[in-house]
């Protein structure tokens, strides 16, 4: 049984810093991608940050300059550091593996973040 569990979320103030940790639990095979997507109320799963087995990164734009993805092979194990965080960041994070076979992906169970202002 895979399980993705994250933790690291939680409240802090505008402009502090935060770092979520995801660690995948039990066998898991053909692992493409690793990333971090979040979600309102209302409004759809976005993608945060993601990265691929070759160590390419990619971030939204709101992401950009202040969140870094990293990641430890060896323990699928992968992270985001998230600084400088504002008010529009708040939401439920969650971790998401992505795979070439089915199924294509797996998804933790999500983390709150809450920054206020």
């Amino acid at each position: 049984q895979v399980q993705l569990v994250e933790s690291g979320g939680g409240l802090v103030q505008a402009g502090g810093s935060l770092r979520l940790s995801c660690a995948v639990s039990g066998r898991i095979f053909n692992i493409d991608a690793m990333g971090w997507y979040r979600q309102v109320p209302g409004k759809q799963r976005e993608v945060v940050a993601t990265i691929t087995n070759g160590g390419t990164t990619n971030y939204a734009d709101s992401a950009k300059g202040r969140f870094t993805i990293s990641r430890v092979y060896a323990k699928n194990t992968v992270y985001l550091q998230m600084n400088s965080l504002k008010p529009e960041d708040t939401a439920v994070y969650y971790c998401n593996v992505e795979r070439s076979v089915s199924p294509y992906n797996y998804w933790g169970q999500g983390t709150q973040v809450t920054v206020s202002s």
